[in-house]
């Protein structure tokens, strides 16, 4: 007979793990190349103009090739309620994604958990005084992720001033901390070593074109968010 197990009780906790979304994907080799390198999460855009937008039922293809235990992502910008709702039948996602001026109560308005994206230095978002009371006003959000303002909303490459962040609510009870903006394999670690968030998201900084991702930048990236959780164990 086996011995009973060690009581966990009093034992240190494990090393952190920063999880991964990869989000833009319009391809099932680009898929299959995120989940073999370690991505927790893919994000499949609902947004027409975005060269990243999907159908669907191209996303239903994609969301069917997802192994179990990788989550999926809806991402809309401004969308209407019927839009929000086909999608949600047709792909059934594990998260939708509000990258807009969505409202709180639109955001959790569909039985479905839900990610609040903001733009950090948009308009109303300039000061971290501002983006932290936006931050509370989505308080029924499972995470807040923050992205660049640029002219678009997201994909841009283009980072963001990270003392916004300095007032936002963190720790437990609190939405997930999730960075995106300008994130690379060579970017990707000083932002974790800066931050610990409790996840990152890239799109353009694993992509050889707008929604075509290189397999040598998906393994370069988790390489670096590995990397840099082992240096924070330390």
């Amino acid at each position: 007979m086996s011995a009973p197990a060690a009581s966990s009780a009093g034992a240190a906790p494990g090393p952190r793990r920063t999880r991964v979304k990869i989000c833009g994907l319009t391809r099932p080799s680009d898929l299959d190349e995120a989940v073999a390198a370690g991505a927790d999460v893919v994000g499949l855009v609902f947004y027409p103009p975005s060269r990243r937008c999907l159908t669907p039922d191209q996303a239903a293809a994609l969301r069917a090739r997802a192994p179990a235990f990788v989550g999926v992502t809806a991402l809309f910008v401004n969308p209407d309620a019927q839009t929000v709702r086909r999608v949600i039948e047709a792909v059934r996602p594990d998260l939708l994604q509000f990258h807009g001026e969505e409202s709180p109560d639109f955001c959790a308005a569909f039985g479905t958990r839900h990610i609040k994206a903001f733009r950090a230095g948009a308009p109303g978002l300039e000061t971290a005084a501002e983006l932290a009371r936006a931050c509370e006003a989505h308080g029924r959000a499972a995470g807040w992720l923050f992205d660049s303002y640029s002219a678009g909303y997201g994909g841009s490459g283009i980072g963001f001033d990270t003392a916004l962040l300095a007032d936002v609510p963190r720790g437990p009870g609190a939405p997930a901390l999730i960075l995106s903006g300008g994130l690379k394999a060579e970017t990707v670690g000083e932002r974790i070593a800066a931050l610990a968030p409790f996840a990152v998201d890239v799109s353009s900084g694993v992509e050889s074109a707008p929604g075509i991702k290189d397999p040598a930048r998906i393994r370069a990236f988790m390489r670096a968010v590995r990397a840099a959780d082992a240096a924070l164990a330390h």
